[in-house]
């Protein structure tokens, strides 16, 4: 961005003809402000000093680098400073500086509006002659700085100082010399304002950045103030003047803009007007239960009343009939209290500090009952309910399940310590003893039967539907319960149903061993009880088992693959059931079946099983009971051997009967230097595995069958360093000449 804007610069480019060139191509007027941020940043820490700075004298701001501005365009330069939203603590809390403070917030005036009626023409303002009609034509004309402007080979027209109203029926009346008739029969003249002029404005004072400003003509003086960050710590936001010829115009109060959007103070500004912010001469402090906490600027004559206007007035907790005033002396601090009827004849003072207190979390007229009542709640301690059996009749009267043998009071004496008194709840209501009287925040408290015990449960597990634990209820039996639970499930014996009961009562005469009582029952499929004397009802906790019958159980399968008669799924016939059993129920083998190869899985893990051997002798303890989810396959029969590891060429070979171990090695080119011989093994089809074996100097090797795979692990590298080939041939050599002088002295 800064190298185009330089080449635009250095092509003969101003300020106002790249911003007229962006809009063109599309660019809004907020694409303009960020790209006139963003270079001022980059003129900051640039090293090129070719960008030029309109900025004149210490403290001056412009928001124009051209004389003239183009309407369509943002006016402020990109020499104007960013602002950062950093107010220190203590301003933060004046009211009105946060909106200083507000970046997202401009009051940049609006250039495409209208011209407004009243606008004072001045030299370098454009206007714009459209002539329509019988003659066409267009004019652009400049007003020049003696206040004139020139069209044709007419006089010029002196403009400065008129209104547009003013200036168009000036001209009007000189173009009539050119074109008769104008705007009276069949030609007419329209005039507007094109680009508007710069004005210097002066903001002084007590404001953040005081200084000269270049503005659009079309600024107000909240434009100007804005631009300058506001008033400072000390600046006063209710005496703002602003000076024109040495006289004051308008003295603003941004409180009627901060408080009522009262934009009546913001005037049109002209070139050389000054903007005066002086010191505030009182401010005072709200805190506590208002909605806009913080310092309030007050003029003389206002009341306390209007200043809580300004903080927004009260929040819903706030105590509001008297107000804690802290006021200053001159020596010393005096704390007073500020009634609700003073609050509009009270005057606040300079420094003053008022604090807004909460309500109190108490109640002057309230009482609370809860518990077993038609409507608990809170109720007012009122005529009608000042006894506690005038209060439950106005809850409506007590809940079936009430206790009444005893309910309590909690209430605060005196000297708030908390009591309670309790009182027969059935004799109250029966008028056996005298009703009690309620006090304010007093609390009764009615219990259920139901919350003075354990939750009463029953328990049912076993073959049912549904087991679990269930609501205990009066006369349930262990048929309801049954019931409960879905009823019987496939495979349930009715005829033994225990019950297990704890035993709660003095067991006095009875087995003190014994802390449960067992009863049996029968219940047939309509859960009917069999037998008179077996209707005893349920207690709660009770737990009740029912059983399943013991050969009772659910099917288990097994699964045959490969080179069998009939493969597939089959079912356990019984627990004695065995492996040779299922090839028999399969039909058999093949002829192509290849037993040595078979392979077993019980829970996905691979059993090696001699299949050959318990198919010839199927009495031997390999031959394994069944168990659901085994699988058995049996493949073809096999011609190769694999041979894999530590050799100089792993690979598949055919199956020989004479060749051996070492010849299948040999195959597959021999050892490498990493093998690890001795350890060699062999992985045969079934899922078996056999290694080699050392005898002294003798190893012996697995025997080899088709499909087996031979593997030669590698040797376990020592940890540090190899010894080269070079480093081996000295030691050899060393060895040697070691050995030979050892001969010779012997």
């Amino acid at each position: 961005m800064l190298q185009y804007y330089q080449q635009a610069k250095a092509s003969g480019l101003t300020d106002m003809e790249i911003e007229q060139a962006a809009l063109a191509r599309g660019y809004t007027l907020d694409d303009i402000t960020k790209m006139r941020q963003a270079l001022q940043q980059a003129q900051a820490s640039s090293s090129q000093g070719g960008l030029r700075r309109d900025t004149v004298g210490v403290g001056r701001r412009t928001l124009n680098n051209s004389p003239t501005t183009n309407r369509s365009q943002f006016s402020p330069s990109p020499t104007i400073p960013v602002r950062y939203d950093s107010a220190a603590p203590s301003k933060a809390r004046i009211f009105g500086a946060s909106f200083f403070a507000n970046s997202s917030m401009s009051f940049e005036p609006d250039l495409r509006l209208a011209t407004p009626s009243n606008y004072i023409l001045g030299p370098d303002d454009e206007l714009i002659v459209d002539i329509y009609g019988n003659a066409v034509d267009n004019f652009r004309l400049k007003v020049s700085p003696e206040g004139t402007v020139k069209m044709l080979n007419l006089p010029p027209v002196h403009v400065n100082g008129l209104t547009i109203e003013q200036a168009t029926e000036r001209i009007i009346n000189r173009l009539r010399t050119a074109y008769s008739g104008l705007n009276r029969s069949g030609t007419y003249a329209t005039i507007t304002l094109g680009n508007v002029r710069s004005i210097k404005v002066m903001v002084t004072g007590e404001v953040e950045r005081p200084g000269t400003y270049t503005v659009s003509s079309l600024a107000t003086a909240f434009n100007a103030l804005y631009l300058t960050g506001g008033p400072t710590e000390s600046g006063s936001y209710r005496h703002i003047e602003v000076i024109r010829n040495n006289n004051v115009i308008r003295k603003i109060d941004l409180y009627n803009f901060l408080v009522r959007a009262d934009l009546r103070d913001n005037v049109s500004l002209r070139d050389q007007d000054i903007i005066l912010v002086h010191p505030y001469e009182a401010r005072v402090e709200l805190t506590g239960e208002v909605k806009r906490p913080g310092l309030f600027e007050v003029r003389s004559g206002e009341s306390f009343q209007e200043l809580l206007r300004y903080a927004g007035g009260f929040t819903t907790d706030a105590y509001s009939a008297s107000v804690q005033l802290r006021r200053s002396t001159g020596k010393e601090y005096r704390v007073n209290a500020l009634s609700e009827n003073e609050f509009s004849t009270f005057e606040p003072r300079n420094s003053d500090r008022y604090t807004i207190g909460k309500i109190l979390d108490r109640y002057e007229n309230r009482v609370i009952i809860s518990g077993a009542v038609m409507r608990p709640g809170e109720y007012a301690l009122e005529e009608g309910t000042t006894t506690i059996r005038e209060l439950i009749k106005k809850a409506e009267g007590l809940r079936e399940d009430a206790f009444l043998h005893r309910a309590l009071i909690q209430r605060r004496q005196e000297n708030y310590e908390p009591q309670l008194i309790s009182f027969a709840l059935g004799d109250l209501m029966q008028g056996k003893i005298p009703d009690i009287s309620l006090r304010k925040e007093d609390s009764v408290f009615i219990k259920s039967i139901t919350d003075l015990r354990e939750d009463y449960k029953v328990t049912i597990s076993g073959a049912v539907n549904k087991g679990g634990t269930f609501a205990y209820a009066s006369n349930m039996n262990v048929s309801d319960l049954i019931f409960l639970a879905g009823g019987f499930s496939e495979g349930a014996v009715p005829y033994r149903i225990e019950l297990a009961r704890r035993v709660k009562n003095d067991t006095a005469g009875l087995d003190h061993t014994r802390n449960i009582r067992i009863f049996t029952f029968d219940v047939d499929p309509d859960l009917q009880i069999q037998s008179e004397s077996q209707t005893m009802q349920m207690q709660p906790y009770d737990v009740v088992f029912v059983r399943r019958s013991p050969r009772y159980e659910a099917q288990k399968t097994v699964f045959v693959q490969g080179e069998v008669m009939y493969p597939g799924i089959y079912a356990i016939v019984n627990n004695n059931e065995r492996i040779s059993d299922l090839i028999r129920r399969a039909g058999g083998l093949k002829p192509e079946a290849y037993l040595s190869g078979a392979r077993f899985t019980r829970s996905k893990q691979l059993v090696g099983v001699d299949l050959k051997s318990i198919f010839e002798n199927p009495n031997q303890n390999s031959n394994l009971l069944l168990e659901s989810g085994d699988s058995l396959s049996i493949p073809k029969i096999t011609e190769t051997v694999r041979i894999t590891g530590e050799v100089l060429t792993p690979s598949v070979v055919n199956f020989e009967t004479s060749s051996t171990f070492r010849d299948y090695v040999a195959q597959a080119g021999g050892y490498t230097e990493k093998a690890k011989k001795k350890k060699a093994y062999v992985s045969y089809p079934n899922g078996r595995v056999d290694r080699s074996r050392t005898y002294l100097f003798f190893t012996s090797r697995p025997q080899i069958v088709p499909g087996s795979v031979i593997t030669v692990p590698a040797k376990e590298e020592k940890p540090g360093r190899e010894t080269s080939t070079a480093e081996k041939a000295a030691i050899i050599s060393v060895l040697g000449t070691l050995i030979l002088t050892l001969s010779r002295l012997l």
